[in-house]
C-alpha cells in the first residue's frame, strides 16, 4: 500500500507498507488512531492514539485542527478500508508535509516553524539542554 510517512525531524517520504494492522502499528509505534481532516479527499491520517499522552515528539501541525505527536502516515481510504494513495494524492501530501517542523510555546500559543532535519536536531538538543533557573538563597 502506497503511503506518505512523516517522522519527527525528517522529510516526509513515500513508502510501500503491508496493509496489516501489525505493520501500521509498527510505523506509528503503538495503537493507531485515524483522523479524516480532508473531507473532500479519500485519505486518512493514521497516527499513534496515545502519542501526546506518551510524550512522543510533536511532529507536524494539521491545519487549524491539532498538532500530531509521533510518526504518522497518510493513506487512501476505500469504504471502511485503507488503500494506496493515488499518484496525485501522494505528490500532494508529500509536498504538504515535506519539511520537518519544530514547535515553541509562546505567550500567544504554540509557534510552528518549518525546518530541515539538521536544524531540527539542533533545536531539539538546545531545547533538552534548557534547564529552569534555580536561584540559590543568599547566605
Amino acid at each position: 500500500m502506497k503511503v506518505v510517512i512523516c517522522e519527527p525531524g525528517q522529510y516526509a517520504r513515500i513508502a510501500e507498507i503491508e496493509p496489516t494492522l501489525k505493520a501500521e502499528q509498527e510505523i506509528v509505534g503503538g495503537l493507531i488512531d485515524c483522523v479524516y481532516p480532508w473531507p473532500n479527499d479519500m485519505a486518512a491520517l493514521v497516527c499513534n492514539d496515545e502519542g501526546k499522552l506518551n510524550g512522543l515528539p510533536l511532529n507536524r501541525a494539521l491545519e487549524d485542527y491539532d498538532v500530531i505527536a509521533g510518526t504518522f502516515f497518510i493513506c487512501g481510504i476505500s469504504g471502511e478500508n485503507f488503500c494506496s494513495l493515488t499518484e496525485e494524492q501522494a505528490a500532494r501530501y508529500l509536498q504538504k508535509f515535506r519539511a520537518p517542523e519544530v514547535f515553541a510555546q509562546t505567550p500567544f500559543g504554540l509557534l510552528r516553524m518549518r525546518t530541515t532535519p539538521e536544524e531540527y536536531q539542533r533545536f531539539m538538543v538546545a531545547k533538552s539542554q534548557k534547564q529552569p533557573h534555580h536561584h540559590e538563597p543568599s547566605r
